[in-house]
């Protein structure tokens, strides 16, 4: 497995590459505070040596209540993510849900991402693979927490028969694990990597309590923040090549996933846990 890249960028993540960090918010609340999360987690890596791309969504199209806040949407998000693309000087990685969006969104985010619950769309994937080969992107893969880490490989074949030098990193994010809740096999990560990709854990949503947030009565995701840590720790322990974590300045507060993001004052200390942990796992 080789390590995969940004064209005119430092970012790497595979085999021989320093621990990867695809981070910054769950969803776009404002430009605001998109830009004071990215422009502190740029820092932190660059003083750790950490290759950075910001993340976060445009649009969150799989929220439990119709009445739950979803995103400034397409097009005022890809002018949001192009301003702290310029203002930054950093990388985008952002979701794409729909066929008819993946030209539009690979035009502008160096990593475009296929969420778990729509990996197993084949149009979908098609789609992005298509959009891939004319950028150049990275395709980031959730796994869906309904999939066995092996069975990625069919999301895996459907991108390559479409694009045969496609670059694909896979993201282990926990799976289902009876009613409201998953858990992380730290064993899935080498099992991905054994198709020939790079993995990433998702160590944000794998701590994730779906449909189970006792603040709405079960109308939102609960989660258990302090799990984060643990899980993305265990993860790189286990030799993933990249996290991706969501941050916000005030946790409690955020409009999507409040109880698993962690508060942008953790990022440096965990980061840099994370980043020795690497060293000593897979030492570049």
């Amino acid at each position: 497995m080789h390590a995969i890249s940004i064209a005119n960028s430092d970012f790497s993540l595979g085999k021989d590459a320093p621990l990867a960090v695809i981070a910054g918010c769950n969803v776009l609340e404002s430009l605001d505070e998109s830009l004071a999360i990215g422009r502190a987690l740029k820092t932190i890596c660059a003083d750790l040596g950490l290759p950075y791309v910001f993340k976060a969504s445009f649009d969150k199209a799989n929220r439990s209540s119709i009445a739950s806040f979803r995103g400034p949407g397409l097009q005022e998000g890809l002018k949001m993510l192009a301003q702290i693309k310029a203002e930054l000087d950093v990388p985008i990685c952002t979701d794409i849900h729909e066929p008819d969006q993946a030209m539009q969104v690979a035009a502008l985010a160096e990593i475009i991402q296929l969420p778990a619950f729509l990996c197993r769309q084949t149009d979908l994937v098609t789609a992005m693979a298509q959009a891939a080969k004319r950028h150049d992107n990275i395709i980031h893969v959730k796994k869906a927490q309904f999939l066995a880490p092996w069975d990625c490989k069919n999301i895996v074949s459907k991108i390559r028969e479409t694009f045969a030098d496609a670059k694909i990193a896979l993201c282990e994010r926990g799976s289902s694990f009876g009613y409201n809740n998953l858990i992380v096999d730290p064993l899935s990560v080498p099992e991905m990597q054994k198709l020939g990709v790079p993995v990433t854990i998702d160590a944000t949503h794998a701590v994730q309590l779906p449909g189970a947030d006792p603040r709405t009565g079960g109308a939102s995701t609960g989660g258990r923040r302090d799990g984060v840590a643990i899980v993305a720790k265990a993860a790189v322990a286990a030799g993933a090549d990249g996290v991706f974590l969501e941050f916000h300045s005030d946790p409690d507060a955020a409009l999507c996933d409040a109880p698993s993001c962690l508060p942008i004052s953790a990022a440096g200390p965990l980061l840099s846990q994370l980043s020795k942990i690497r060293a000593i796992v897979a030492p570049v």
